[in-house]
């Protein structure tokens, strides 16, 4: 039966039914046939999986990017960027890439990064003489630090489920984050010098200086978030509200670009993003009661065990089950039905559950640009009009940076954790 389920699920996925349906289904056809329990039981799991004062964060956290995002936020972000890194070699494909960490501190979200990132920077790249696939491609690629960089909403979905602090997850994932953006600049540079591009003008402190000032109240809300848990202000959730109404404030009075006329669609698109991860959520958890009530984490724990003491040999494999697990699910949805498969076998080798999940969530953003079904893929296809396959092509060489990124972090587990214990 075990094999049955997991059947249901791959075939279901593979003909295109949307996720949530794809593991309600799986375990309904289970339920009908093989298990003596009544279908309600379904409704009622997928109500518990979201019934948490964590899950709150999540719509918070989707309000306050669009808010940040609506008011002007992106452009002053880029501008920054652009004085960083643009008077290096490929500066305006690494002003991207740069430009994905700061969004990423501010959006939440691997989509929302990337579309941002389409809308503001390909057209420019093009102007001047990059690719719009290349540039596509780069975009697809910086986009994936937005569930990684905090804050993150995978990572509030994997602490909410791991029983796990979200501020230490949240800090936890600065430095990979870095090291992904840091990675994928490496790569632009060595394409730009291959293809004999040049610098994009001339490095001034005076326009960073500027710059800067310009895009200091967007810069501040990571600092604000961080600061506020870790200071014992608010919990994660509540730094989540708090972040709505600085991005609101700083929008309407500060830089003047959002207005009150915006606000219904603003509230409608966050609404609908939250929707779509917490019927995900309902749904994961749906199909984690199925696998736990067929004992399968059990049976995978002792088959892992039985195979290998070595916690490197079992990270190794988990990363190849995870990438390929984030080009067919939302990473929030794959947390809540992995998490529960192969986190006590992590705890069993004595593996830090804060670095688990993070490394998790690494796995899972990477994912996202891994053909054939990388979210972010499809994402930069349709706000820049590439076909799907030139922005696969374009994206392959960030992808093997990103995972040389991630074998250190599998390798090095210091480069998680220093900061969340450093603070402690």
């Amino acid at each position: 039966m075990d094999y049955l389920l997991l059947g249901i699920f791959l075939s279901l996925t593979f003909l295109g039914v949307p996720v949530a349906y794809t593991l309600c289904l799986s375990v309904a056809a289970i339920m009908y046939f093989f298990i003596d329990k009544p279908l309600v039981m379904i409704t009622q799991y997928m109500f518990a999986g979201v019934d948490s004062f964590s899950f709150m964060a999540v719509p918070f956290f989707m309000l306050a990017g669009a808010f940040m995002s609506a008011g002007g936020v992106t452009q002053r972000l880029v501008n920054f960027s652009l004085s960083l890194v643009g008077s290096f070699r490929g500066g305006l494909a690494q002003t991207v890439s740069v430009s994905g960490c700061f969004f990423a501190a501010i959006s939440g979200s691997s989509a929302a990064t990337t579309a941002a990132l389409g809308t503001t920077m390909v057209n420019a790249m093009e102007k001047k003489g990059y690719s719009r696939s290349w540039a596509t491609g780069v975009v697809a690629s910086s986009g994936v630090v937005g569930i990684v960089i905090p804050p993150s909403i995978t990572l509030v979905v994997y602490g909410a489920i791991a029983d796990t602090s979200i501020g230490d997850l949240f800090v936890g994932g600065f430095v990979p984050g870095i090291m992904m953006g840091l990675s994928m600049m490496a790569v632009s540079w060595y394409l730009a010098r291959k293809r004999g591009l040049v610098s994009d003008g001339k490095f001034s402190a005076a326009n960073v200086v500027k710059s800067f000032k310009d895009s200091f109240f967007a810069l501040l809300t990571p600092v604000i978030i961080i600061g506020g848990i870790y200071g014992g202000f608010f919990t994660p959730t509540e730094a989540a509200a708090v972040a709505v109404v600085y991005g609101m404030l700083v929008g309407l009075f500060i830089y003047k670009e959002l207005k009150f006329k915006d606000f219904p669609e603003i509230v409608f698109q966050a609404v609908i993003g939250t929707t779509i991860i917490m019927a995900l959520v309902g749904a994961a958890n749906v199909f984690g009661w199925a696998l736990t009530y067929q004992r399968i984490p059990h049976h995978l724990g002792e088959w892992v065990v039985s195979i290998t003491q070595s916690p490197i040999m079992f990270l190794m494999a988990l990363n190849i089950v995870l990438l390929v697990a984030g080009t067919l699910v939302n990473a929030s949805a794959a947390v809540v039905i992995l998490t529960p498969i192969f986190l006590p076998v992590a705890k069993v080798l004595g593996i830090d559950p804060l670095f688990f999940g993070v490394l998790m969530v690494v796995n899972l953003a990477i994912g996202c640009i891994t053909p054939p079904v990388g979210l972010d893929l499809f994402v930069a296809s349709a706000v820049t009009k590439v076909p799907i396959e030139q922005v696969m092509k374009a994206s392959l060489p960030y992808l093997g940076a990103l995972l040389f990124t991630l074998i250190i972090l599998t390798l090095f587990p210091w480069f998680i954790t220093v900061l969340p214990y450093a603070l402690k």
